[in-house]
């Protein structure tokens, strides 16, 4: 039987999964978060479309700073002397995503 932590995770991911094919976007998840089962790195747990790679990180609390509110679209965080990362409401990005899919 697996972990508390590796179920939490494999719900986490089919949860990226179910929402995105539910908005009509082809994904699937990496059998056993492996990557390789998709041909891809093993860090990548959920292909969206043909080539964009999610590693899905689930945790009992994130820090609330890095949550964007109401008022925004999203929140770009940066740790000194790294690269600056996004972070948005999944259901904005599907949308946003959904957009760039049109385009091609």
């Amino acid at each position: 039987m697996p972990s508390k932590s590796k179920a939490k995770g494999n719900r986490f991911e089919r949860l990226i999964v179910d929402v995105t094919k539910d908005s009509g976007i082809p994904c699937k998840r990496a059998w056993g978060s492996n990557g390789a089962a998709l041909g891809m790195h093993e860090e990548v747990d959920v292909l969206i479309g043909k080539d964009f790679k999610i590693q899905a990180k689930c945790r009992k609390a994130i820090g609330q700073w890095m949550i964007p509110n109401e008022n925004v679209d999203a929140q770009v965080i940066k740790g000194d002397r790294e690269s600056p990362l996004i972070v948005m409401r999944y259901d904005d990005f599907i949308d946003v995503f959904k957009q760039k899919l049109k385009k091609l």
